[in-house]
Order: C-alpha cells, then structure tokens, then sequence
C-alpha cells in the first residue's frame, strides 16, 4: 500500500509518499525498520527513470516502511529550491524522520537514509546531526558539494548568481545564497562523526560524481571505531543508473545489505532473550 502526504517544515510543504511493507513481511504487532530516500540535485521522489519509485517498492516489499519525498521548490513541493540551500534540505530531511518516527509501527532503531547524488551529501550529514539515524545507504554520492554543483551547473551560471543574485539552470533559479550553503558543508571531513552502519554504492561509468569518491568514502568510515562499511562498485552504471540491468543491480544490492542487518538484528535479539 501506498500513501500521499504532506510534510511540513518551516512554511514549506513538502509531497511525500509512504510506502506501507507487504502484508506476508509483517507480524502485525511488529515494529518495522524505516527507509527514508533524499534525492538529489534538482531531482524528485519519483528519480530519473522512476529509480525511487521501484527502490520503495522493492524495500517495501521485502518488509521495510519506506518515505520518499521532493524536497523543497521540487517535485511537487513548494518553495523555491535555490532559495533554500543544503542547511534547508538537511531540516527537511529531519522533518520527514520526525514523520516516520512519531508512527507507534517503525522501530527507532532501524532507520535508514538512503541518498543519491546530493541526496547522499544531505543525508550523511543529517545523520551526523541527527542520532536517531543509524544506517546510511549512499549512491553515487556527492563528496565537495559545491565544486561538484558548480562543475554541474557551469561556473559562467555560477558567476552570473553571484554577479546578478541568480542564474537559471534547467528551469531552477539558483541564488548565491544556494552555493554558499554548499560551501559551509564537507561530507568527507563529517564522514568520520557517524557511528552507524554505510553502504557505499557506486558506477564506474559516472561522469558526474567520480566513483574515486566512494573508495575515499570507504576509507574514511573504516577510520571509525563504530560502524562496518561495505562498498558495491556496478560496472558501467552511470551516474542514474539508467539502465534496466543497473537499476535491478543497484535496488538489489542495497535490499541485499539491509536484509543482512535484519538477520543479524534478529540474532542479536535471539542471543540477547
């Protein structure tokens, strides 16, 4: 079952979908793990080629709540998006687990962010920030979100922003203050602060993102005195993975992990009765 939503974070309204897990995956009285999706650059909670969409479904189906939604000034929500900044998407991010969060069926323990692109970004450092997270799943994640964001956008649009108070980029109108919310922020320095479980996912074929990026990741998490990282590297998959084969992979990988955490939350309880 699915459901649509509004989210409310500071004067924003935020379009969500909640996707419920499958009837046969779920004890009724039982408390579920959670996944929380964060898209990423001027991106949606439906992503290119319906990723999300068949990425919620699959984790629903295998038992998981699962949230995915636009975050503000995309999609369907409102506010204008270069207006807002990384600060904004990390507070929405956290309104959107306040949400999954205050439901008496989502076990606190087990929740995960699941980020893509800046998506990645935003969600490493909302689960720096916010304790209640304690798993991360990160594709093709953004690692100097804004010299990765100026190298998208172009650095004539960047300098038009400054220059002008804003540049238009596919349709997105992108203030100074944007960018320098993305300067204020360095996933690898705030890699080292999250104590929880990552999966590190990435394509060899990104021309976007490097997959240099996650082999760093990787090695900075291993840094950690808590937490095990693991790290899937897909073979030609670009920077979307837009194709059938690569999705499929990148879904499977990712369901794959979190069904590993599951058993071994589950023998943890059985040794712990």
């Amino acid at each position: 079952m699915e459901k649509q939503l509004i989210l409310r974070h500071e004067g924003l309204e935020l379009t969500a979908t909640l996707h419920y897990p499958a009837a046969s995956s779920a004890v009724e009285s039982e408390r579920r793990p959670v996944v929380v999706i964060c898209h990423g650059f001027i991106g949606s909670r439906i992503g290119v080629d319906r990723l999300f969409v068949k990425t919620a479904r699959a984790l629903a189906a295998q038992g998981s709540f699962v949230l995915r939604f636009d975050y503000g000034g995309c999609g369907e929500s409102s506010g204008s998006y270069g207006a807002l900044g990384f600060g904004s998407m990390i507070g929405q991010t956290r309104a959107a687990l306040d949400y999954v969060l205050a439901m008496d069926c989502v076990d606190p323990q087990r929740v995960t962010l699941l980020g893509h692109s800046l998506g990645g970004a935003v969600a490493l450092h909302t689960a720096v920030k916010d304790k209640r997270v304690n798993r991360l799943i990160l594709w093709s994640a953004v690692g100097y979100p804004f010299n990765d964001i100026v190298r998208l956008v172009g650095r004539g649009g960047y300098d038009e922003a400054v220059l002008k108070g804003s540049t238009d980029h596919a349709g997105y109108t992108l203030e100074p203050a944007f960018f320098d919310s993305l300067q204020q922020h360095q996933p690898f320095q705030a890699a080292a602060r999250f104590g929880g479980d990552v999966l590190l996912v990435h394509g060899t074929s990104d021309d976007v993102i490097p997959a240099d990026y996650s082999f760093l990741y990787q090695k900075l998490f291993w840094t950690r005195g808590d937490g095990l990282c693991d790290k899937e590297i897909i073979f030609q998959a670009d920077h979307t993975y837009s194709t059938r084969s690569h999705q499929e992979e990148a879904i499977r990988v990712s369901a794959d992990w979190l069904a590993k955490l599951e058993k071994r939350h589950e023998q943890w309880l059985d040794w712990s009765i």
